[in-house]
């Protein structure tokens, strides 16, 4: 297993048949660098579909994702969030599952209205 000590979220649409070298030229595009023990997410213009770039410190690996019916929860290009945004795991375990991240501490407790 590796350690993944940060999670990254790029807000651009990629297109899902970058192989792995012109993902990781991606990833430093975006992001700067790939930094060791952090993983990178990327989704389709569709958003259906997600890639995973993680750099464990000797290597690189990538997993990809895709939802036969509907999306992934993500920000558009043009919206408050123009810059990649980093993810806790418990976000990063919602993005993977298609669930509403941005309003996971929202759904954490029941009001009456």
């Amino acid at each position: 297993m590796n350690r993944i000590d940060a999670v990254w979220l790029s807000v651009d649409p990629i297109d899902m048949r970058l192989g792995a070298d012109r993902l990781l030229a991606r990833v430093v595009q975006v992001f700067d660098a790939a930094q060791a023990h952090q993983g990178y997410l990327f989704a389709n213009a569709r958003a259906n579909r997600i890639k995973r770039r993680v750099h464990n410190g000797f290597g690189v690996g990538c997993a990809a994702r895709r939802l036969n019916l509907g999306g992934f929860v993500w920000p558009r290009e043009g919206s408050m969030h123009t810059a990649p945004l980093s993810l806790t795991r418990e976000q990063f375990d919602a993005v993977v599952l298609g669930l509403p991240w941005q309003r996971l501490e929202a759904l954490k407790r029941i009001t009456h209205m």
